[in-house]
């Protein structure tokens, strides 16, 4: 597993999700002064409207749009699905979250679409059960990395120490291809690689803003990981 150096990036995204979207936009504010990048749960909202978000926040933004069949809230069909996170790169957002099983035509087009807009995509796999062997968890990393995406990531669920310890040696083979890696763990279990991710390599890691809902078990509040980077001596 790659060691820690003092270049690490603790990059740090808050995970808004509310079904108000003026209470979306009073999280995502509140959160600005910890987060490096916000991510805008779309699916958590009816009819969202997406330059709300880019006019009035000023940290980069992440749009997920987050299917009922990987967990998420969107029950739409994929075309309508993945049309509004195509609206969302080509309105000025700064990355885009596909998952890795999507419909492929429409991912490669929401790529396309996003490179042309100077829009990163995220091209994400997630397991809410458990964790896959490590023979499984490379395959789907070299799947990600021949979707045309620009950043992986993979989060599963971590049930015992050895499984986190096999997702945060994902960043290892990310390292040695050079293609950047979200990996981490869910789970009371899967904290400590939620801590640890950046440390080793990880693109980024993610939080819950304050007083707000959490997106997925096992997340910690932004101030309090912000804090935990400070006190590692990174910290902004």
């Amino acid at each position: 597993m790659p060691n820690t150096t003092p270049s690490a990036v603790r990059r740090l995204c808050v995970s808004i999700a509310a079904a108000d979207q003026a209470q979306a936009l009073t999280l995502a504010k509140n959160s600005q002064a910890v987060a490096d990048v916000i991510e805008i749960r779309l699916d958590s909202m009816t009819d969202p409207d997406i330059p709300l978000f880019l006019e009035g926040l000023s940290k980069p933004l992440l749009f997920t749009n987050r299917p009922t069949w990987e967990g998420g809230n969107c029950a739409a069909e994929e075309m309508t699905r993945i049309a509004l996170l195509k609206q969302a790169a080509q309105a000025g957002a700064s990355y885009v979250d596909i998952e890795l099983n999507a419909d492929p035509t429409l991912a490669t087009e929401l790529i396309a679409a996003a490179r042309a807009n100077n829009c990163q995509t995220i091209v994400s796999w997630h397991d809410f059960k458990c964790t896959a062997s490590k023979q499984a968890l490379s395959e789907i990393f070299q799947r990600q990395c021949r979707s045309g995406a620009d950043i992986g990531k993979i989060v599963t669920t971590a049930r015992c120490f050895q499984d986190v310890f096999r997702v945060l040696a994902l960043q290892e083979q990310a390292a040695e291809l050079g293609f950047p890696l979200i990996a981490f763990c869910m789970g009371p279990l899967g904290m400590i690689s939620r801590v640890a991710t950046t440390d080793l390599g990880g693109y980024m890691t993610y939080a819950a803003p304050d007083n707000g809902p959490t997106t997925a078990p096992g997340q910690l509040p932004a101030p309090s990981l912000r804090r935990i980077f400070t006190e590692l001596g990174h910290g902004n």
